[in-house]
């Protein structure tokens, strides 16, 4: 359902993504991980069609999203990091838009609309403005919004930004009943613990090139590591931020400072 082959972006002279190649296949879901500054957002940008790559093929849905970016666009729901809504609008009346946006029948429209906000517990605000909703009501319908055509793709930029312990547990389980039906989902995230509970797949990216795509198991056999949080810290060379942390204090509010 999604196939990157052979990407290469550039800003400036300065390539950003150096040959990046991995598959997703329907009904998976695959963690894209990896330091600030690795490529996390550029490829999603390539996946939402936002940015073309300088060399390279980026399908989504089994369709090539530079030759037919509109078809490709029908078929993947999407979470950016930073959504905005239109907060004048209540949920209901974003959704039935959302929903018409993407040529929905309004029975079918109307019947899944109210079982989100039910789902979420959102059904007694449903037809209050937005704008005085807090950041995790707003994402739970954000997310609402992407999943509610039934896409066969789900893109994720951070879903989980504003939403309390429940929430977190009702997205993860949300996305395995998802997948169980064959959708793919390709959730980035800087969270590795939440990506750890519900990908099997995992994409580790640093500097522009990919580290290691496999399992949650294969990528620990790869790292020697008994959790996604030392094989990152192995595999991206990062420092011991427990050490480094101890220095600091030591060195800021140790004696005779």
């Amino acid at each position: 359902m999604i196939h990157v082959e052979g990407v290469h972006v550039g800003f400036d002279g300065r390539e950003i993504l150096h040959g990046v190649t991995f598959a997703v296949e329907p009904g998976r879901v695959a963690g894209y991980i990896g330091p600030n500054g690795a490529g996390k957002t550029t490829t999603m940008r390539l996946l939402t069609g936002t940015l073309q790559p300088g060399r390279g093929r980026v399908v989504v849905g089994g369709v090539d999203i530079a030759q037919h970016p509109v078809e490709a666009k029908r078929r993947f729901g999407f979470v950016p990091e930073h959504g905005h809504l239109y907060e004048s609008f209540s949920p209901e009346e974003y959704l039935r838009f959302i929903g018409r946006m993407h040529g929905m029948g309004e029975r079918t429209l109307e019947r899944r609309a109210a079982a989100f906000l039910s789902f979420w517990g959102l059904a007694e605000a449903a037809r209050q403005p937005m704008a005085a909703f807090s950041k995790g009501m707003k994402q739970k319908v954000l997310i609402s919004a992407a999943v509610l055509h039934h896409p066969p793709v789900l893109l994720l930029d951070e879903p989980l930004s504003g939403l309390d312990a429940y929430a977190v547990l009702q997205v993860r389980a949300l996305l395995r009943a998802l997948a169980g039906q064959g959708t793919t989902v390709f959730y980035s995230s800087h969270l590795l613990d939440a990506v750890e509970k519900v990908a099997d797949q995992v994409l580790l990216i640093r500097d522009g090139s990919i580290l290691a795509d496999g399992t949650p198991a294969e990528i620990l056999r790869q790292a020697g590591e008994g959790s996604l949080e030392g094989a990152f810290s192995r595999l991206t060379s990062a420092s011991d931020a427990e050490a480094e942390a101890r220095a600091l204090v030591a060195d800021a509010f140790g004696e005779g400072v």
